[in-house]
């Protein structure tokens, strides 16, 4: 072996090696993505003067704390997905206050919580593909990706009084 190959090995190794470090000691983002960022597609809806969060999959208006979320659409092919409404700790997903099966494309559905919503706080709809067991488990079912950006299909949105 040449020392030019020799010399490339080892640098490719050694390059292999600080990646994997970096990768496992949290340094590298997770998902999902903040719903602090522009990423969040989160724009002004002049029309009805409130916050407006979607993606290709699915679109959420922002609305009234309550017992329930509004989903304007989902926009994903059968089988279908679970809509999760999940509580914000921090810029982390908390816990999951309610969830809706949906076998394809819809519009104005409700997802109905276990826990209210507090009026003036941020709250995400994430999608989940089923594992084939038909019961909504966030921990066994995969988080749905949007083909368009590449990223989950997660919005944020809004509640007020």
């Amino acid at each position: 072996m040449s020392r030019l190959h020799l010399f490339s090995f080892v640098a490719g190794v050694l390059l292999g090696l600080v990646g994997a470090i970096a990768w496992f000691s949290g340094d590298l983002p997770a998902l999902p993505i903040s719903p602090f960022s522009d990423e969040a597609h989160t724009t002004l809806n002049s029309d009805k003067n409130m916050i407006t969060s979607q993606t290709g999959a699915v679109s959420v208006v922002s609305q009234k704390a309550g017992m329930s979320v509004r989903i304007e659409s989902v926009t994903v092919p059968p089988p279908g997905v679970w809509i999760a409404v999940r509580e914000l700790v921090g810029h982390e997903l908390g816990n999951v206050l309610g969830a809706l099966r949906v076998g394809g494309p819809r519009t104005d559905m409700t997802v109905s919580l276990l826990r209210a919503t507090i009026p003036d706080q941020r709250y995400a709809a994430l999608l989940y593909r089923d594992d084939g067991n038909g019961i909504f488990d966030p921990a066994s079912d995969s988080i749905y990706i949007d083909l368009d950006t590449s990223l989950p299909a997660l919005v944020y949105f809004d509640t007020s009084e």
